[in-house]
């Protein structure tokens, strides 16, 4: 069957969350594919930004305990309303810190060396920052990150076998630390799988969300998952820079945090001022200091819309949208030397689609020239990611057409073939 844009057109008329279009703004004459990396901004995150402006105009400090959105609460606020989305209960989230510093406090909480149990098991495709923090956190317990970090290999350079990262579960590991989805590929690990073959060793287990929470429906709870972190400035369009996400089993209440600070305090207790802290009953016990108000508070209404519909209806389509764009790519570029780098089935692929081609750099910024807006990862990863949320099929459809000109026209020539400082 041949796709044409009479299909794509159809199946935006189609599309139940085509609504949500107009809720983000969408710079005229431009295509944007790189929500993997930074979402857009919505309407809602504007207007809950601004209302938190106004919260400090109109009450100084007392914007601490009122206004519309009262700071002193608004971590709290935003786990209970970002729990459902991670599968958790609501005082198992809190919204605080950035990926690495929640990684570092994560660590620095569960990771316990007792005698030849000392090593942490991470893989060799992983985000470059959860890799410094780990052999930091080594360091720090005067371990050499060369003989303690041990690496799960890939067997192709794309993809993680989970049979290959039980075998590297011995008796030697005292923490996991994993992607949910491999930021260069796309695949999803069977999160479930793994935390099981983690406890049965009796090894904590943790997961870096980064490209997943907001995309994929998770069920950290019910897997019995120790603690996972995120950001939520990529799939849940909470700015740049916007506060991380960490999540903690309830069976680890209790824990003192690795890294303690005023603002993991039980509410009540904070103000009371004592050198010896009394940790939050909750996740809330792993936040370190004054949340960045600014930076929460477009959560606030990018969370709205979360809330409108369920996360299993943005996988839905999110795989739909994704299939297509592989399929059109398989149809119209299957002799231009491009291959998809992620995996096909749907139970294993993620939000976005990753294309490879050794003239990757210079043709991401043809692209860019085009008002199409993609992702390029080293050394040869075109990544597009068609957000459920606010890309159309009929985007898709013109992206691929405007990429296949491109290649006919040779027009990547004239760019070299490296990154740009931010890539």
């Amino acid at each position: 069957m041949v796709l044409t844009e009479k299909d794509a057109k159809q199946l935006d008329r189609d599309d139940s969350l085509s609504r949500f279009r107009e809720e983000f703004y969408i710079k005229p004459n431009t295509i944007y594919l790189d929500g993997n990396s930074l979402g857009l901004l919505s309407k809602r995150a504007e207007r809950t930004l601004l209302e938190s402006l106004n919260d400090w105009k109109e009450h100084g400090i007392d914007g601490w305990t009122r206004g519309q959105h009262p700071w002193f609460f608004l971590s709290e606020r935003l786990g209970e309303m970002m729990a459902p989305l991670v599968g958790a209960e609501v005082d198992e989230v809190i919204v605080t810190g950035s990926t690495t510093v929640n990684l570092h406090q994560l660590v620095a909480t569960f990771y316990k060396p007792s005698g030849k149990k000392s090593k942490i098991l991470a893989d060799e495709l992983t985000f470059p920052s959860d890799i410094y923090a780990l052999q930091s956190q080594l360091r720090i317990h005067g371990f050499d990150p060369d003989t303690h970090l041990v690496r799960v290999k890939s067997r192709d350079g794309r993809l993680l076998e989970e049979a290959d990262i039980i075998e590297a579960m011995t008796d030697e590991i005292a923490l996991i630390i994993l992607p949910t989805v491999l930021y260069r590929s796309g695949q999803i690990l069977d999160m479930n799988r793994l935390t099981g073959e983690a406890n049965k060793r009796a090894i904590l287990i943790g997961f870096d969300g980064c490209h997943s929470v907001g995309a994929i429906p998770h069920s950290f709870s019910e897997w019995g998952v120790d603690f996972a972190y995120w950001c939520n400035y990529k799939h849940l369009n909470g700015g740049p820079g916007s506060v991380g996400g960490l999540y903690v089993n309830k069976k680890h209440f209790g824990s003192a945090p690795g890294l303690a600070g005023w603002f993991g305090s039980k509410k009540e207790k904070q103000f009371d001022m004592e050198h010896t802290l009394t940790p939050a009953e909750s996740a809330g016990a792993f936040q370190i200091g004054t949340p960045h108000i600014l930076s929460l508070a477009p959560l606030l209404g990018a969370l709205e819309i979360f809330a409108e519909t369920r996360i299993e209806n943005i996988r839905e389509k999110s795989l739909k949208i994704t299939r297509f764009l592989m399929d059109l790519m398989d149809q119209e570029l299957s002799d231009m030397g491009f291959s998809v780098g992620n995996p096909q089935e749907d139970l294993r692929r993620g939000g976005h689609v990753s294309l490879e081609h050794n003239e990757a750099a210079r043709i991401c910024k043809a692209l860019k020239e085009n008002g199409i807006i993609p992702d390029f990862r080293a050394p040869n990863i075109i990544r597009l990611a068609p957000v459920a949320l606010y890309t159309s099929y009929s985007e898709v459809w013109t992206a691929v057409q405007v990429l296949k000109k491109i290649m006919v026209e040779k027009q990547y020539e004239k760019f070299k073939n490296e990154r740009e400082v931010v890539a």
